[in-house]
This record gives C-alpha cells, sequence and structure tokens, in this order.
C-alpha cells in the first residue's frame, strides 16, 4: 500500500504543474472487478466494484514516431477492500465513425493485492486464501485495456473499457492469474 501511495502522490506532483497546459481529459468511472472474459478459473475471487480515475495528457511530439499515444495517469480504487492500483501508460485513439473510437492502452501499474499466500503449502488457512484471493505474483503489473468511446459533445462522452493485469513472466516469476475488469467511464475534454 505504501508503494501505491508514493506513486499516487509521485504522478500527481509530476502532473500538477502542467495540468493547466497539458491536461487533455479527465476520466472517472466504476469497473466491475474480477470478472470472467477468457480464463474463468481466477474471476469471481475479489469483489467489487472499483472507482477510477484518470488523467489524459496531450501526446507530445517526441512520441509521433509511436503513431503519438497520449499518457495517462489512472488510479482505481476496490470499495469492497481487494485489490486496488495506480499507474500511468499510453493510449491511442482512432476514429472509426463520427463521434465514435476505439482506444487500445498499455501501461504499467503497483498494486495492493496478494502476490502469493502467507500461509505454508499444506496449511488448511492457505487453501481458504486462495479462494479469495488473486495472485498476482508481482507489485509490478502491465495493464492492457481496450475501450469503444462515444462523444455526447465535443467536450463530454463515455465509454466501455476492458482492462487487464498481468506480470506476462516480464515484469515478474511464479504465480501470473492477473485480474479482468470491465466497466463504464464518462470523459471530459477540457479546452474545446
Amino acid at each position: 500500500m505504501k508503494r501505491l501511495i508514493a506513486l499516487a502522490l509521485s504522478t500527481t506532483a509530476i502532473a500538477a504543474p502542467a495540468s493547466a497546459q497539458f491536461v487533455e481529459e479527465a476520466r472517472l468511472g466504476v469497473m466491475q472487478h474480477n470478472v470472467c472474459i477468457l480464463d474463468c478459473k481466477n474471476a469471481d475471487k475479489e469483489d467489487g466494484p472499483n472507482i477510477e480515475a484518470e488523467l489524459v495528457f496531450v501526446s507530445p511530439d517526441f512520441l509521433s514516431i509511436l503513431a503519438s499515444p497520449r499518457p495517462y495517469i489512472v488510479g482505481s480504487f476496490n470499495t469492497a477492500g481487494d485489490t486496488s492500483f495506480g499507474g500511468f501508460g499510453f493510449m491511442w485513439n482512432w476514429d472509426f465513425a463520427e463521434g465514435w473510437s476505439l482506444e487500445p492502452s498499455l501501461g504499467y501499474v503497483i498494486h495492493d493485492g496478494a502476490n502469493e499466500s502467507p500461509f505454508p503449502q499444506g496449511d488448511p488457512r492457505s487453501d481458504a486464501f486462495a479462494q479469495d484471493n488473486i495472485y498476482f505474483g508481482s507489485d509490478d503489473l502491465f495493464r492492457t485495456g481496450l475501450a469503444l468511446n462515444r462523444d455526447l459533445t465535443d467536450s463530454v462522452g463515455v465509454q466501455v473499457l476492458y482492462e487487464h493485469l498481468s506480470h506476462g513472466q516480464i515484469l515478474g516469476d511464479g504465480r501470473n492469474q492477473g485480474v479482468d475488469n470491465i466497466g463504464v467511464r464518462a470523459y471530459f475534454r477540457f479546452g474545446q
């Protein structure tokens, strides 16, 4: 939890001076936590929902080589006391029809969930703990996402978002159960 708070404070401190000029959007929404998408053996171990907030920044010129992704910072608070997380990353936005766009994203987060059981193997408490907790295997996780955006006005819109958190055997090793979340968020554009 200390690392989560430190990440939130540091990203806020970095973003605050730039916010008047460089923050492009603010987003707020509700995510259903730990849903079944493809691999359901770990779904529904943790409860939710998560309240999620995000700031999206203007893409700096030097990122044009990567198709101009927009940097973001995100915080997600689990209302049931299960896994919360915070982090940063990049998102791309592709308009495919008037007022509609797809938004893939890739980022890095830290979380306050379990990485492994605190009880030794064979202890009955370990089995009970495994029934109610996801074993992430690392404090550091990738956050991948895909959103479908619908502009309601020039400055307000809504999105349906899917996100997956996992270390992918890159940021950690061993357990890698990961988590899938799906939800809706509103976004508010500045300067429109």
